[in-house]
């Protein structure tokens, strides 16, 4: 058993190798490359082999296996390459690589090696370049360059009359959860009432954080002249009604310059681009591969609420419990 473990280490290890970084880049044209440094029965280890494997390996770590460079690619050939193609070839004879664990490393290892290959084609593939970071430094402004933002907590009362004795009640004892109490009582807005009245981060635009939310030009006007934390001291006018509002922050304006962001727009487009061609793959896999596609037999299984898979039950089918001696039970005389 161990010798199997052992195998099906060594054989997820040496397609792990083979599906690195540099799996799916087209080979070199240079003939040295491809000159056969061992072959192990129908394994064979190249040139290229050994120096992209080793090219892989930290100096620290190379030094180790010899004091001139040619003593260490022999010695790196003999110790780690050669090994594993003879557990490979081994595993292969013994048919391991049948095993259902040893072909889900190898879907593991290809997958893996698909997706280096296509995200090293798109870093090295033209779209992006500075131009694209620019256009989407450009395109996406907002994310880089916003104005200072103000936190606007509001209580919209029927009449001014009724917005003032709330803002005298309001000024009293300026905690939230006493203003909460207030609009949950005064405020006719029921989208807003029972959250305080809370506008969220509200633009000189009027356009709020929370989705759906529109602040009246008269709100931001009077906020912006009143301090951090300053309740308004006047009502002020909003469609039929008048409204208690309290400047509950702010956040400063914000400015990235395109130079500081360049890098993170450029992982953001390799990642996008990524993840179309991820699609577009499955999409062109799908059409040409999947065959004898029968989704519908998995309805036979049961997924309860701990996770836990177990075939269907008919319904009123109650499940038969395993035939055995019954378990003893308590007595006034013992187990019985």
């Amino acid at each position: 058993m161990r010798s199997l473990r052992l195998g099906i280490a060594a054989a997820a290890a040496l397609l792990a190798s083979l599906a690195g970084p540099h799996a799916g880049v087209s080979a070199s044209p240079d003939p040295r490359l491809a000159q056969v440094v061992a072959r192990v029965g129908a394994v064979t280890i190249t040139v290229g082999d050994v120096e992209r494997r080793m090219r892989a390996v930290p100096r620290f770590q190379l030094v180790t296996f010899g004091k001139t460079p040619d003593e260490m690619r022999r010695t790196f050939v003999e110790r780690v390459l050669v090994p594993e193609a003879l557990h490979s070839v081994g595993a292969r004879a013994r048919k391991i690589d049948e095993l259902p664990e040893v072909q889900k490393r190898t879907q593991d290892a290809l997958r893996s090696a698909r997706l280096s290959a296509l995200r090293a084609e798109i870093v090295t593939g033209p779209g992006l370049g500075p131009t694209d970071v620019a256009r989407y430094y450009q395109d996406n402004l907002g994310k880089f360059d916003s104005p200072e933002r103000l936190a606007i907590w509001r209580i919209l009362c029927k009449t001014r009359d009724e917005a003032a004795l709330v803002i005298a009640d309001a000024k009293k004892g300026s905690t939230p959860q006493h203003w909460n109490e207030l609009a949950r009582e005064h405020s006719i807005d029921a989208a807003t009432s029972l959250r305080g009245g809370n506008l969220g981060f509200v633009s000189p635009d009027g356009a709020s954080n929370e989705a759906g939310v529109k602040v009246p030009p008269a709100i931001v006007e009077a906020v912006a002249k009143a301090r951090d934390g300053e309740i308004v001291a006047e009502p002020v006018a909003e469609g039929p009604g008048f409204a208690v509002v309290w400047r509950r922050g702010s956040m400063p304006a914000v400015h990235r310059k395109l130079e500081d962001e360049a890098p993170t727009i450029r992982q953001t487009l390799i990642r996008q681009r990524l993840e179309q061609g991820l699609k577009d793959t499955i999409a062109r896999l799908r059409a040409d591969k999947l065959r004898d596609h029968a989704p519908q037999l998995v309805d036979a299984l049961d997924v309860d609420a701990a996770g836990q898979v177990a075939p269907k039950t008919r319904p009123g089918v109650v499940p038969r419990r395993p035939v055995g001696r019954p378990a003893p039970t308590e007595t006034p005389h013992g187990l019985r």
